[in-house]
């Protein structure tokens, strides 16, 4: 592996638009209820929308896409559960997250609500506090699980920006890396989608193994999707962590290729005429973006994840798995 510095300025992007408040959708015939859920709701920031019964609730859905419903289990016509079950059945709907308002505190009746996909329960009477506290951390579950991928179990794009914002707020260093795998598209057209998704899991093993190794402080890594990853740490584990990534992504990747492939060095990938083209088996380039002391400092997320992505670009212009830092000194035309 050959590792770069290389000075090089970033475009400032201007400041991340301001998240929309989540949307909770509050079911319930009952009014004085309903009334005091939506104020609750209303004064920690969420918006709200009512619905006086499950009908109401599933016309509501065909135009708003609510964050989350709170619904009353005991309701004329369609109750609360037959309700939930209905939402779990369209593809739209399926995920959304469900707290069942109920004065039934029976186990047999809880379960019933689980089966039909209920996420948590809020039973009546409840305070202010639990109510806030179930909707909040609801909310926080389902964000979470829709943001790893699949693939990985590593998190995705809002969650990278997240941390990113958290270590700029700390105001300490950081570093940030991004990570791609060169020529992944020849492994793709070569040997089919599930050889090339082995590659990309096999590049989240290495980083893992190397991060563990590495111990505290934690290094974060995240999957942006495709065969895009990124890693936030201290200036001092870069180094140590890609080192050590590349290394055995290297070694656990020529196990992937068909054993002639690995052994003589490369690829064929047939073009469109069917000519049939080489291609060097599979390295690493990563870009890192640093936020030091004495250094350059970043005023938006967005900001540092374009400079660690022009560096990954740096690192594609050389041959072999590289490594380009920016230590780039502070920019005048940035702001602290």
């Amino acid at each position: 592996m050959s590792t770069g510095v290389v000075r090089h300025s970033a475009e400032d992007l201007g400041a991340d638009p301001e998240d929309r408040p989540d949307l909770i959708l509050v079911v319930d015939d009952d009014q004085d209820i309903a009334g005091f859920v939506e104020f609750n709701l209303k004064v920690q920031g969420y918006e709200v929308i009512r619905a006086g019964d499950g009908e109401e609730a599933l016309q509501i859905m065909e135009n708003k896409r609510p964050d989350l419903a709170v619904v009353d289990w005991m309701m004329p016509g369609m109750d609360g559960v037959e309700l939930t079950r209905q939402l779990r059945a369209e593809p739209l709907t399926s995920a959304l997250p469900v707290i069942m308002l109920t004065a039934k505190g029976m186990t047999v009746d809880k379960v019933v609500g689980l089966t039909a996909g209920v996420d948590d329960y809020l039973v009546k009477p409840f305070d202010t506090a639990e109510l806030i506290a179930r909707v909040a951390s609801t909310l926080r579950r389902n964000k979470e699980f829709r943001e790893v991928s699949p693939l990985t179990g590593l998190p995705g794009n809002a969650r990278v920006r997240r941390e990113v914002n958290d270590r700029m707020k700390a105001g300490g260093e950081y570093s940030v890396g991004y990570i791609d795998i060169d020529r992944f598209k020849s492994v793709n057209d070569v040997y089919g989608f599930d050889r090339g998704d082995e590659f990309i899991t096999s590049l989240a093993r290495s980083l893992h193994k190397a991060s563990a190794a590495i111990g505290k402080p934690s290094i974060f890594l995240g999957h942006i999707g495709g065969d895009d990853f990124v890693f936030i740490c201290t200036p001092e584990q870069v180094l140590p962590l890609t080192q050590a990534t590349v290394t055995d992504f290297e070694q656990a990747a020529d196990r992937l290729y068909d054993p002639k492939d690995a052994e003589r060095g490369y690829i064929e990938v047939p073009d469109r005429r069917g000519n049939k083209n080489r291609a060097a088996l599979v390295t690493l380039s990563i870009g890192v973006a640093q936020a030091t002391l004495e250094g350059r400092k970043f005023a938006d997320p967005r900001v540092v994840i374009a400079v660690a992505s022009e560096m990954k670009k740096v690192a594609k212009s050389q041959p072999g798995s590289y490594v380009a830092i920016d230590r780039r000194r502070a920019d005048s035309d940035e702001e602290d």
